[in-house]
């Protein structure tokens, strides 16, 4: 059988259908049979209860979400995939969702967790559970971040990335992608835009440094690391031992009335001496000798290597998902996860979610806003300290504000 180039270069353009490994958007009661509580991570008393629920301010009332419904608690939920991921399959890793802190959150966590299956407990899942990747916003205080940590095989380690990104904290709805690729580079979006991108090897300690102090070499004992020295010529002026750090004042003079039988001598008080540069120290001159700060000869790393497979953070299978966090404030809701191998797959749902009901919600949100504004006419009074202006009389030979004078 023959193909034509140009049937064959059409068969080869048409992209791998998009897995899709999880898609949770809460617009039922049946979520609680797909998600799993913690209930046995804390004491009951320590943890929070999961609510369903469009929130306070919404596009549509059917369209929940889970919100954590309980001030000073921690929060463990999970649920399996519709079927394992697996980086060893070469796909990229892209998780998304929306959090909402229509509390306006002051401290908590609001990180999604992507999870390896083995020996993996649904009832137990928390703080201390093995994770492939963690990712999302945490908030406390003036610390706001979006948390990317992956896991590293060779290492063995969860490694955060080294600098810092930024997060929303506003009361509205925000869309927080992560793409992880299997060429060894990384993406994140917020509202689908991208506010980080790179290599992994450059913004995560995946790989050993290239290389390393050679420890068997010490400095040199002739190595000159000083950069100032003494200027030999510059001597101490003569007398200046001798120049006194105080003087007597020059401007005083005896008072008219001091009396020295009951007074006593007379002395002038003591001023400071301008002509008193304190302790003499030579000049200091360059170091003609001078050569640098010794810094310690580097070697090529022996643990040095390359890994291709730096993207495959779940490289024995990731099979479940899920929130663990503790929140100071409760409220705040999610919605709308999409685990999947393709950006456009989670950029489509986030077109037929998110961005379909963020206008609508800001627009509920600035009503309630405007129906809640005190009327002009309900402004509180002006305090007068106990008067009001019918105490006062506008006459000019009035003494009304000469007397609010003395009060205030």
């Amino acid at each position: 059988m023959k193909f034509s180039l140009f049937a064959t270069a059409a068969f080869a353009a048409v992209p791998a259908a998009a897995e899709i490994y999880l898609k949770e958007q809460f617009n039922d009661e049946g979520w609680k049979d797909r998600w799993t509580v913690s209930s046995e991570w804390k004491d009951a008393a320590d943890l929070g209860e999961w609510v369903r629920t469009a929130g306070e301010f919404y596009s549509d009332e059917s369209d929940t979400g889970i919100k954590t419904g309980t001030d000073f608690r921690f929060y463990g939920l999970s649920a399996p995939l519709a079927k394992p991921f697996n980086s060893s399959n070469g796909k990229d890793l892209v998780i998304q969702y929306s959090v909402k802190h229509e509390q306006g959150i002051d401290c908590g966590g609001a990180y999604i967790k992507l999870l390896p299956g083995k020996g993996f407990d649904a009832a137990k899942f928390g703080g201390d559970t093995p994770y492939s990747v963690m990712f999302g916003p945490d908030i406390c205080g003036a610390n706001k971040r979006t948390h990317v940590i992956l896991h590293s095989n060779p290492k063995d380690e969860n490694l955060l990335i080294e600098k810092d990104i930024h997060c929303e904290k506003d009361k509205f709805s925000h869309l927080y992608t992560l793409v992880v690729r299997t060429d060894n580079t990384f993406e994140v979006f917020v509202d689908n835009k991208s506010v980080r991108s790179g290599k992994l090897e450059d913004a995560f300690d995946f790989l050993y440094p290239k290389e390393i102090e050679d420890t068997s070499q010490s400095k040199p004992e002739d190595w000159v690391d000083e950069r100032m020295i003494v200027d030999s010529a510059d001597t101490k002026p003569a007398g200046y031992d001798d120049i006194p750090q105080e003087i007597a004042d020059p401007d005083s003079s005896k008072p008219d009335d001091w009396d020295d039988e009951d007074d006593g001598e007379w002395e002038p008080p003591m001023v400071d001496n301008p002509d008193y540069k304190g302790p003499w120290s030579p000049k200091m001159v360059d170091n003609p000798d001078y050569k640098g700060a010794w810094a310690q000869p580097k070697i090529p790393n022996p643990a040095y290597e390359y890994d291709p497979t730096m993207y495959a953070v779940c490289k024995d299978e990731c099979t479940q998902v899920g929130f663990e966090i503790w929140q100071v404030k409760a409220g705040t809701i999610f919605d709308d996860i999409i685990i999947t191998d393709s950006l456009e797959e989670a950029q489509k749902f986030a077109e037929d979610t998110f961005f379909k009901k963020k206008d609508g919600e800001k627009a509920m949100f600035d009503e309630i806003q405007k129906a809640n504004a005190p009327a002009d006419d309900e402004m509180p009074p002006m305090d007068m300290g106990g008067m009001d202006m019918g105490d006062f009389s506008l006459d000019d030979d009035d003494d009304d504000f000469d007397a609010m004078g003395d009060e205030f």
